[in-house]
């Protein structure tokens, strides 16, 4: 598969997350990807920056090293009703979204919560990706996300950080497995990416590709693979490059 982008990743604005923004960069190009996203985490997670941290993105350069680059965040989604920490103000003006529910910024409790506040942020027209909703400690029917991701023309994550066997994430290789049959059966798109806290893991996304071969998922059904494709999911992508 031939891979042209990680945008799941994570600076020292974070707050856990030990590299800066250029070093992630230039890693990018190290990598030999096309296309760069910075996702640094929403302010309701502990220990990174506020909401202000958002809006200036338009001082960042749109290419670097080669390296053409997009600039987004990573929400916490805070409750079922698919509640979000970025006010819609902000969100119109990043350049993406990718949609997590990390336990200690959400209020769900059971399967059916966890799968409603998914659903809540299909639908939110400011989200592109579902991230890493392969985590074991919050259940989610995957049937109806990858339908629903079908539906709305949102993509679902495989996170290479998850598969890690460093990984605090419970049950995500057979979580991701289930997911992904369910994306063959509905077409879902999906996305790869690396979930990097630190410059050496930007485009590391080995384990998710090799179980991408391994279950024989169809390579049409990865935005990574071209920019066009991409830019089906990213509208910033043929606003800002012309791709």
């Amino acid at each position: 598969m031939h891979d042209r982008m990680d945008l799941h990743t994570h600076t020292i604005a974070s707050g856990h997350a030990y590299s800066t923004l250029t070093e992630m960069i230039r890693a990018a190009a190290d990598q030999g990807l096309e296309l760069y996203g910075c996702s640094d985490h929403g302010p309701a997670m502990h220990g990174t920056l506020g909401a202000d941290y958002f809006i200036n993105f338009k001082v960042i350069p749109r290419e670097l090293f080669g390296v053409k680059i997009l600039m987004g965040a990573e929400l916490n989604i805070l409750d079922p009703a698919g509640s979000v920490d970025l006010s819609e103000n902000i969100l119109k003006k990043l350049d993406y979204a990718i949609a997590s529910i990390h336990p200690t910024c959400y209020t769900g409790k059971t399967a059916a919560e966890n799968t409603s506040a998914y659903l809540a942020a299909i639908k939110n027209p400011y989200i592109q990706i579902i991230g890493h909703p392969d985590d074991g400690r919050i259940p989610a029917d995957y049937e109806s996300l990858a339908a629903a991701a079908a539906e709305h023309g949102k993509l679902l994550e495989i996170n290479n950080s998850s598969l890690s066997p460093k990984s605090f994430r419970k049950n995500s290789r057979e979580n991701c497995i289930a997911m992904l049959e369910q994306c063959r059966r509905y077409r879902t798109h999906i996305i790869v990416n690396s979930d990097a806290h630190f410059y050496c893991d930007v485009g590391n996304h080995e384990l998710a590709v090799d179980l991408l071969k391994e279950i024989g998922f169809p390579e049409e059904l990865v935005a990574n693979t071209s920019l066009q494709k991409a830019a089906q999911f990213f509208p910033k992508i043929k606003q800002v490059f012309g791709s």
